[in-house]
């Protein structure tokens, strides 16, 4: 089977990181970078000097020269707010798609490149790179098989100093990441919606964020969000009626830590409504999970989409699910906290195959 010919659109942050990961996965031929800055692309220069082996013609400024050099596929690590004009270009001119999340910044946006990349028959596919994690994949299938019982809540917290953004909010930048997982982790869509924000560093920039989501029946999810807390935190804590698990993605080796703990409320018999509490402690364990760089699957899936002709696990609508729990917060938040309801009427529901295939892979 022949190279996949990629371009890659973005060499700031997160970029560079998808870019090594194409160039050591087999299969894969990074052919073109692009970036608006020139400094950037030194540095991939440096950073990958045998890419310079393909010519001179391998970087450039403007990402739409690209569409002249033979490619199969972009992927797209730009500023959100460029993310829906850069990835419809590519997408018209015949190239798959791997944009970085959120994959627009409202939901109109997110519908029309849906509908683009069907007309075209190209493959659209979203960074959420999380869902791809095989500790937050082990997790999920606690939460399928019954080991947890049923979910009562979850919290998630996502928190370090910085990186501050002047262009978007707190909100925007860190919650898609465990709204993402969460709609993963539950199988669902949460049901309504609130918000609280602090703009503590910069006048109207929340910088802290406190999400409430609730799902189907009536498991409850709080996500924190900061960029102004003194350390740095990645954690998942599920709780269920039978055991409790936390996700911590700090943690260097024991990711995934399993309580076997819990409470029973236990009506006496010759009171009414009066009640004693049965506590249970078990063990803790800490599950061995084999790494797989949570990137490095991703883009293999988006590899293997183009080659087989799949759908994505994450593709397009996922992104506009993503995209419409986090439009929903903002206007709490502008509401004053007010609970919002989700909408997803009026627009196709996810394709189940998809999500199956990585969940057992």
């Amino acid at each position: 089977m022949t190279d996949l010919r990629i371009g890659a659109i973005g060499c700031g942050y997160w970029g560079p990181n998808l870019i090594r990961n194409f160039v050591e996965i087999p299969g894969a031929n990074v052919i073109v970078v692009s970036d608006l800055q020139v400094e950037p692309m030194n540095r991939m220069r440096q950073r990958f000097p045998q890419l310079g082996l393909a010519g001179d013609h391998l970087y450039r400024i403007d990402y739409r020269e690209m569409f002249d050099m033979d490619l199969d596929a972009v992927v797209i690590a730009t500023p959100p707010a460029t993310h829906h004009a850069i990835a419809r270009d590519c997408l018209e001119h015949g190239l798959h798609v791997l944009v970085e999340k959120p994959i627009t910044l409202n939901s109109e946006d997110a519908i029309d490149l849906i509908r683009v990349a069907e007309a075209a028959n190209r493959i659209l596919m979203v960074g959420h790179t999380f869902e791809y994690n095989p500790a937050v994949r082990a997790l999920k299938q606690m939460i399928q098989n019954g080991e947890l019982g049923d979910i009562y809540y979850i919290d998630a917290i996502r928190a370090s100093l910085g990186l501050f953004q002047t262009k978007a909010n707190v909100i925007w930048d860190l919650a898609p990441h465990d709204i993402s997982i969460l709609r993963y982790l539950l199988g669902a869509d949460p049901v309504s919606v609130s918000t609280h924000a602090s703009s503590c560093v910069q006048e109207g920039i929340a910088d802290v964020a406190y999400t409430t989501l609730t799902f189907p029946n009536n498991v409850l999810a709080h996500i924190r969000s900061s960029w102004l807390d003194p350390s740095k935190q990645r954690r998942i804590t599920v709780v269920g009626s039978k055991k409790m698990v936390i996700y911590d993605d700090v943690e260097p080796l024991e990711k995934v830590k399993i309580y076997d703990k819990g409470v029973k409320a236990i009506r006496h018999t010759d009171t009414f409504g009066e009640f004693s509490f049965a506590y249970h402690y078990g063990d803790v364990v800490s599950p061995y999970i084999r790494f797989e760089e949570p990137l490095r699957v991703q883009c293999q899936h988006f590899l293997d989409c183009i080659n087989e002709g799949k759908r994505p696990r994450t593709d397009g609508l996922n992104g506009l699910r993503v995209v419409q729990v986090v439009e929903a917060a903002q206007q709490s938040l502008h509401l004053g906290g007010q609970a919002i309801a989700v909408s997803t009427n009026g627009h196709p529901q996810s394709q189940p195959e998809a999500e199956k295939e990585l969940v057992h892979a």
